[in-house]
């Protein structure tokens, strides 16, 4: 099934099936309080990813959004913010490999585009992002720690950074 899987750069048209892919995956499968007032960016991918120069991507399946990932660019930083990584539930693990097709998606472009520290926040309780992040050489940083221009969700409590000029994943 992973060879079906289809990764493509979204827009605005794609917003509905964005939010009916997040929210639940935040509000209901791991209760974390957030809405879509918290979240505008959900409502204008555009200009909130496009237009800093980063990208928001969606693994298909049959006409289906079943994960994404998002990249806000800083260029004059060279460094980018990783927002909205989720896979459906069904499409989650190492058999499928999705989230990891769409993590080298970003990361790709992250490079291409000399986009070389890059950062993200999550949650604590989100486990098996953490182990995630840190099997693809991600390390964990203090908030205190992070660049004044990280945009920064309110939900997040676990940091982590890394910087691909120096890292594995400058071989790709």
């Amino acid at each position: 099934m992973q060879n079906d899987f289809k990764i493509e750069r979204l827009g605005n048209q794609s917003c509905p099936k964005i939010i009916d892919l997040i929210l639940p995956i935040q509000q209901i499968e791991f209760n974390v309080e957030i809405d879509l007032a918290a979240q505008p960016d959900l409502l204008d991918i555009e200009k909130y990813y496009d237009g800093s120069g980063g990208a928001f991507w969606g693994a298909m399946l049959n006409g289906e959004l079943v994960g994404t990932i998002a990249l806000i660019a800083s260029p004059e930083n060279q460094s980018a913010t990783i927002r909205k990584m989720f896979v459906k539930k069904e499409f989650r693990g190492k058999e499928l490999g999705l989230a990891q097709i769409l993590f080298e998606t970003l990361l790709a472009y992250s490079q291409k585009n000399t986009l070389n520290k890059v950062y993200l926040g999550t949650k604590d309780i989100l486990q098996a992002a953490c182990r995630f992040y840190e099997r693809n050489g991600f390390q964990q940083i203090a908030m205190a720690d992070l660049p004044a221009y990280f945009p920064r969700m309110a939900v997040d409590n676990v940091f982590y950074h890394i910087n691909l000029a120096y890292s594995s994943w400058n071989k790709m």
